[in-house]
């Protein structure tokens, strides 16, 4: 059995009493709801630091747990408390890695939640069933991280699969454990609308990019924009808005388009789009190491599409395979049914290596 850490050391847990601790009295002063916006925003960090401190506890009665099975287990020799101090162990050693991938999510905005966006690549209905696929791969690592999932965007091919979608994914960290996911996805297998039964190989991009908070300033130039407005649809076809609600803007000089359809008027589509936009510049800039969105020219699809991060082989054997950290698995439906966790923590373990 390997050593333990000590969960002590995974953060200031003193530190989060005492910001707690002010928080609870901030909350408990007369007017605290006067301002809404900021009462929402205390207490939504006030429950995010209870829930740390939730964690902290759960770890450590993980390792009070293997400590008195262990105990019992040589006292008395029986070889089921052995097994059970083992597997208690290894929760507790999963739940140490967690706190721990966690601990490096310190950029700006990784805290927040996520807008996810896939894209099927050329290939028609073999690339389009592969981003539904990826769909619902992402949906059930979402889900099984008690994450909100909720369309933002969606347009389903009427031949099969679907054209695109974006997500709004909520929860603490969403955008910071997947932003590694951003790049392009391949996949080949023996492709089912061919009748020859032939092996295809299908792309499709994933983009993520933090929701950013209704007070950001926006600072985009009308001329660079193209703002188009469509007839809504619900994901997967519930329901047809008979108005031309849904909002799409296309940032001209980057080719960066985003759409909304989500929200219940024209003019709140527009404004989350408009926020969306301001995402994908700001993670733009970033990759191009430059401050501001003046200065960004140039196709941002062929920006992502340049970064092929993973493959997934169906046939003729079967493997999922990280090009960035070598992580692989023959246990392809595994993933596609949400365990994602074993990537993204090596991509986060990279990012921390400065890799």
């Amino acid at each position: 059995m390997r050593p333990w850490p000590s969960s002590e050391s995974l953060f200031d847990k003193a530190a989060l009493e005492s910001k707690l601790e002010d928080l609870t009295v901030e909350t408990e002063i007369p007017g605290f709801w006067d301002d809404p916006q900021l009462a929402q925003k205390v207490m939504k960090e006030k429950k995010r630091i209870e829930n740390k401190l939730g964690e902290y506890a759960e770890t450590e009665r993980l390792l009070s747990d293997v400590e008195t099975l262990i105990e019992m287990a040589e006292e008395s020799g029986d070889e089921e408390l052995g097994r059970e101090a083992e597997e208690t162990h290894q929760r507790f050693l999963e739940k140490v890695e967690a706190l721990t991938l966690e601990a490096l999510l310190t950029e700006e905005y990784d805290l927040n939640n996520a807008i996810f966006s896939i894209h099927p690549g050329s290939g028609g209905l073999d690339a389009q069933d592969w981003a539904e696929m990826l769909l619902r791969m992402y949906t059930r690592w979402a889900e099984g991280k008690d994450y909100q999932v909720t369309y933002i965007d969606f347009q389903r091919d009427t031949e099969g699969g679907i054209k695109n979608v974006t997500l709004l994914i909520r929860g603490d960290n969403a955008y910071g454990y997947l932003k590694t996911e951003r790049g392009v996805h391949r996949l080949v297998r023996i492709s089912p609308f061919d009748t020859a039964g032939r092996r295809h190989t299908s792309f499709a991009s994933v983009d993520v990019t933090p929701e950013l908070s209704e007070d950001t300033a926006v600072e985009i130039s009308s001329d660079d924009l193209r703002i188009d407005t469509y007839r809504s649809s619900g994901a997967g076809g519930q329901h047809v808005n008979k108005t031309d609600s849904a909002v799409r803007i296309t940032h001209l000089p980057t080719n960066i388009v985003v759409s909304c359809q989500n929200e219940r008027s024209q003019h709140q589509n527009k404004e989350y789009a408009m926020r969306m936009l301001y995402a994908k510049l700001y993670e733009l800039a970033k990759q191009e190491n430059k401050d501001r969105i003046s200065e960004l020219t140039g196709d941002y699809s062929q920006i992502t599409w340049g970064n092929q991060i993973r493959s997934y082989v169906f046939q003729p054997y079967t493997l999922v395979k990280d090009h960035r950290t070598g992580v692989e698995t023959g246990n392809v439906q595994s993933v596609m049914d949400g365990d994602l966790d074993p990537f993204i923590n090596a991509s986060l373990n990279a990012l921390r290596r400065g890799e």
